[in-house]
């Protein structure tokens, strides 16, 4: 058999894995409203988007399902729509409908604490782990800002990254506003893990991978060399758009690991506007995704989200989902961003309809903006421009952050050294959130370690300030300010990636550090 009648095969399976569902697939050749491709292939050149694959739900059917663009930029092979893309932060839906199975089961309890279910569970505030709730973890309001070192390129997996959480001090008052928080959702997933007995990635592919026939996605970039239909991410690199290499979050799986196509996206779009009925089979009582798709907690717009869209009101968060109004109706919705990726699953629910939207390119906006676009044809709303009109309000925003970035090298100080020699630097710093970070002098020049991923050469850019540029596209190059005691020797070194975080020099730790 030839590899061309292999992948024809494989399509096959797929499609009547599909089929085996009434309303899975009733249509995809024609597109459901004039126009709607030309726009999205327009919009996705304009935003350089390299691939992108759609499926739209109505009334319980797939309407329409289908890929545009290109999987690796630079080569032929076409997006489609049982292409695999990384999902992401709309992941932590699965993570939510799974606590509602178990809350379904009678297992859980959604304001129980977690520590019924996670003994030793403890936050840095005593108040704050008598009272954090299950419910908590997953709206938002645990008083934490992110921590996202704990686990982005960390060594620690799941257990680990839930008992270090303790030393994470709160920014400001518990339950008092959003914050949009992963390490809460690592900690649901383990409740779900302690619960039920198995692993998270285990609960969801028995109980919503499989009822759903999502035979192709996974909660594991370990699944992906396997995949023969799977898109390549892709960033911004100097200007010029390349692929990059799939990022491995699987120690945060339960806040955004998984993986899957926008025909598999589809079936689990429609569990949702079924409120949880599938198949003929109740998965998820109607009442916990009513739970899931009300508000626990309100976001605070502010002028920029009023000017993306300026016909909606109020946001606020479920579990699992943010929520706002829209043209007068709820919109359900969830985004997702790992390196290289951007993915959005968005509902009207009294409407019936919703999309799912995933791409290979990082931090791009446009999924957010086909959906409201394709919910104005859905809604026959008036005609208006999404796509363009964010577009024109990007260009000022590149201006003004080239005049930030100017304004950042203007405060550096010229003609400045460090305080000490490079080799009084070296040495092992340490945190007890975040583990520990290696500097080393070698040959004039002090690099950075951290965990498994994180490797850098500093760039001195004044006094004890240093830059380092590590080896991904998605991070800007990260400030490193070392602070020295009153006797002059090195106490200390701030990190400032994915927030701000102080590495003290381990008692241990040589004074000079690395060799010549």
């Amino acid at each position: 058999m030839t590899t061309q009648q292999i992948q024809l095969a494989v399509r096959r399976l797929s499609t009547a894995a599909l089929l085996a569902f009434p309303g899975a697939l009733s249509a995809q050749g024609r597109e459901p409203w004039p126009g709607m491709d030309a726009y999205i292939e327009a919009a996705r050149k304009q935003w350089r988007v390299p691939g992108l694959g759609l499926a739209i739900v109505r009334n319980d059917s797939v309407i329409y399902a289908r890929g545009y663009g290109v999987k690796d930029v630079g080569k032929p092979d076409l997006v489609t729509a049982q292409t695999v893309f990384a999902i992401g932060s709309s992941s932590k839906a699965f993570t939510a409908a799974s606590i509602a199975m178990l809350v379904d089961d009678k297992k859980v309890v959604l304001d129980a604490s977690p520590g019924t279910y996670i003994p030793g569970f403890q936050l840095y505030d005593p108040y704050a782990t008598r009272e954090l709730t299950v419910r908590d973890l997953l709206s938002h309001r645990s008083g934490l800002a992110r921590g996202e070192l704990a686990w982005y390129g960390s060594p620690n997996d799941r257990d680990e990254i839930v008992r270090r959480v303790r030393y994470l001090q709160p920014s400001w008052s518990f339950r008092s506003q959003f914050g949009y928080q992963n390490i809460m959702y690592i900690t649901a997933g383990q409740v779900v893990a302690k619960v039920s007995g198995k692993s998270w990635d285990d609960f969801v592919r028995d109980r919503i991978f499989t009822p759903l026939g999502m035979a192709t996605s996974s909660t594991s970039v370990k699944a992906v060399p396997s995949l023969r239909d799977v898109a390549q991410p892709h960033a911004d690199v100097s200007d010029t758009v390349r692929a990059i290499q799939w990022r491995d979050i699987d120690n945060a799986g339960p806040a955004g690991s998984i993986n899957s196509p926008v025909a598999e996206m589809a079936q689990w779009v429609r569990l949702q506007l079924n409120r949880g009925t599938f198949g003929g089979k109740q998965l998820i009582s109607g009442r916990m995704v009513d739970e899931m798709h009300q508000a626990h907690i309100a976001i605070r717009t502010d002028s920029s989200a009023r000017a993306n869209n300026p016909e909606s009101h109020l946001q606020a968060y479920g579990l699992g989902w943010f929520l706002q109004d829209y043209r007068g109706k709820l919109m359900v919705h969830h985004g997702g961003n790992v390196d290289g990726f951007t993915a959005l699953v968005a509902m009207i629910p009294e409407e019936k309809t919703g999309l799912v939207l995933l791409t290979n390119m990082n931090g791009t906006p446009l999924p957010m903006l086909l959906a409201q676009k394709i919910f104005d044809l859905a809604l026959n709303a008036p005609a208006k421009d999404w796509s363009g009109d964010a577009w024109k309000r990007a260009q000022g925003q590149r201006a003004r952050a080239a005049q930030a970035q100017q304004r950042a090298l203007a405060a550096r100080v010229p003609n400045t050294k460090p305080s000490l020699p490079l080799s009084a630097y070296a040495g092992a710093y340490a945190d007890s959130l975040y583990g520990d970070i290696t500097v080393k002098e070698e040959n004039g020049k002090l690099s950075l370690s951290f965990g498994p991923t994180w490797n850098g050469v500093l760039e001195h850019w004044h006094f004890d300030s240093f830059r380092v540029k590590f080896d991904t596209p998605v991070l800007p190059a990260v400030p490193v300010t070392f602070k020295l005691n009153a006797a002059g020797k090195v106490e200390s070194v701030d990190l400032d990636m994915a927030g701000q975080a102080t590495f003290r020099r381990r008692p241990d730790a040589p004074a000079s550090g690395g060799t010549r």
